[in-house]
């Protein structure tokens, strides 16, 4: 499909946040994607900040990076996972990044004396941000996923720049879709539609007819609910879509095709014929997912743990992993400021696994290094990500290398030994920002090593974002010690992987990287990958550990000692 015939899909909410616009959004794009037509999802936040990077991860999760180094909204993450297409730089926009610009062109005089307003030139720049994506990837359909709720007082510039947006490019290639809520009163005992009516009212004040209305509730809508809204909404009923919980939302696409939802989109509203959708490789990995019986337990240990949305492309990655091992992944989410207390230093010592992800700050470090060095002495398969692997080298270089007081320059800036250090290129920088290494890049994978064994390849591409790494000037030290820096960039002046070899520890891995970014449900990041089968592993030796000490017991019990009973 040419530029000038890319279709683009807006997806509005309102009622209340956090009712799940990127879960649509990314199932509406893989239904897309099923039906052989190339998608690419956008999303719009309508706060100042020119991007979530400075954002504490409690005001707005985890800080998703994209291949070309854009620190992006956690929504993306849903985008790739759900479509196994990249994002980019531009599939991210903020109110502070659109003010920013026209701000900058103000001060270069571009507007040639103009009074700058709201509109036509913040609008006229977020209708360019919709149309960069079309011209720039030559795809069937842009989405574009406007954050906040109708009504927001922020959002406004946004819907109204979504609204003059048909009159570019024509109404046929545009779809408004809207999510509301359908709560149910418990003390009625029956659904409501009011909010609903209330929230499309609003949409419809400000000049946008939605094409389509997605109801969240707890249980499916009835087809009278579902006539009731239609009525209201002025839409046909089968534009009435109950987009119900359900218990993984990787089953959102099916639900929604269930219900007809990409055949109104592709027939009833763009007049498009598709072949019928391939869903049969998505269904099996929801099928798969849900018939797991088995289970590993993995500690995240971190200092975010109170919001999971924090860690949210760590979690995923590790629910891939297990699909792929056919087990459940139970994570024990163990604040890191708490490791050294008797009860979480003994729960530690009873995981299957035990996982270190990235951050920044020295809150809760030793409780990490802690965790670090119990997963070593005691054989726990062990995953570091970016700042996990900080802590795995800190550790092994006070407890193995001889290095008392070891540390990161970010944690001690006087340690005796910075084992970890902040990378040459960044002294000078003050902004804080995007300036840190970001997206992805090839690193070069040691053969021989278990993080080759993983990759099953010399050179990969990953995603980062960092400031610090291992210092060069100690590490033949730590080499000599027996730690093995099995990944590096091609021209060996960083240090990408760390681990223990195998006849030392059966899993002890940390990347400077973040390979959660990369993963998907029918293809789990490597290291996670290998992470929770040595978790698997390490489960079932001690389960076998235990049925032979039990049977020794009974043994010894029946006055059996010294039969084998070892098959």
């Amino acid at each position: 499909m040419s530029q000038d015939q890319t279709r683009f899909i807006f997806i509005t909410g309102g009622v209340v946040s956090s009712l799940g616009k990127g879960i649509a959004a990314a199932s509406i794009g893989r239904l897309l994607r099923a039906r052989g037509l190339s998608v690419q999802i956008q999303k719009f936040d309508p706060y100042i900040n020119v991007d979530p990077g400075t954002m504490s991860p409690y005001q707005h999760g985890e800080v998703f990076v994209t291949e070309d180094g854009a620190e992006t909204d956690l929504d993306l993450g849903h985008y790739e996972r759900f479509t196994d297409a990249n994002t980019s730089r531009a599939s991210n926009v903020t109110a502070g990044g659109i003010y920013n610009a026209v701000i900058r062109r103000e001060r270069r005089g571009d507007y040639l004396g103009a009074t700058v307003q709201v509109v036509p030139h913040i609008t006229d720049e977020i209708k360019q941000r919709v149309q960069v994506v079309a011209d720039s990837s030559d795809v069937d359909f842009v989405i574009t996923e406007i954050g906040g709720t109708v009504g927001d007082i922020e959002s406004l510039p946004f819907l109204e720049a979504i609204r003059q947006f048909p009159v570019e490019v024509g109404r046929r290639r545009c779809m408004f879709i809207h999510l509301t809520l359908v709560p149910y009163i418990g003390h009625a005992g029956e659904l409501k539609t009011k909010p609903t009516q209330h929230s499309v009212n609003e949409l419809r004040r400000i000049g946008i007819s939605p094409d389509m209305v997605l109801c969240r509730s707890e249980s499916v809508l009835s087809t009278e609910i579902r006539r009731k809204i239609a009525l209201f909404a002025s839409l046909p009923v089968d534009a009435i879509v109950s987009a119900y919980d359900v218990p993984d939302v990787y089953s959102c696409p099916l639900t929604f095709h269930e219900q007809g939802v990409d055949d109104f989109i592709l027939k009833d509203h763009f007049g498009i014929d598709a072949p019928a959708p391939d869903l049969e490789s998505w269904r099996a990995i929801v099928e798969r997912a849900a018939a797991l019986s088995d289970e590993v337990r993995i500690a995240l240990v971190g200092k975010y743990v109170k919001l999971e949305d924090a860690y949210l492309s760590v979690a995923e990655a590790l629910r891939h992993s297990g699909i792929h091992h056919d087990c459940k992944v139970k994570i024990e989410w163990i604040d890191s400021e708490t490791v050294q207390q008797p009860a979480v230093t003994a729960l530690l010592s009873e995981m299957d696994g035990i996982l270190i992800p990235g951050g920044f700050g020295g809150r809760g470090f030793e409780g990490k290094i802690a965790a670090a060095k119990l997963a070593r002495e005691h054989g726990i398969p062990y995953l570091g990500v970016c700042l996990g692997m900080h802590v795995a080298v800190s550790e092994f270089a006070r407890h193995v290398a001889g290095m008392p007081g070891a540390n990161s320059t970010e944690m001690d800036p006087e340690t005796p030994y910075p084992v970890i250090d902040l990378l040459p290129e960044q002294r000078e920088i003050a902004d804080m920002g995007g300036t840190m290494r970001l997206g992805a890049d090839p690193v070069r994978v040691k053969e021989g090593t278990q993080a080759h064994a993983a990759y099953r390849e010399g050179v990969v591409y990953e995603r980062h974002r960092h400031r610090y790494e291992v210092n060069n000037h100690l590490r033949k030290q730590l080499e000599a010690a027996g730690l093995v820096f099995s990944g590096t960039t091609p021209d060996e002046r960083l240090v990408e992987i760390s681990e223990l070899p195998r006849e030392v520890h059966p899993f002890y891995v940390a990347s400077q990287f973040h390979p959660e970014f990369k993963s998907r449900p029918d293809r789990p990041a490597p290291l996670f990958r290998e992470f929770v089968g040595a978790a698997r592993a390490h489960r079932e030796r001690g389960a076998r550990a235990g049925s032979l000490e039990a049977d020794a017991g009974s043994l010894e019990a029946n006055g059996e000692v010294g039969v084998s009973r070892v098959a």
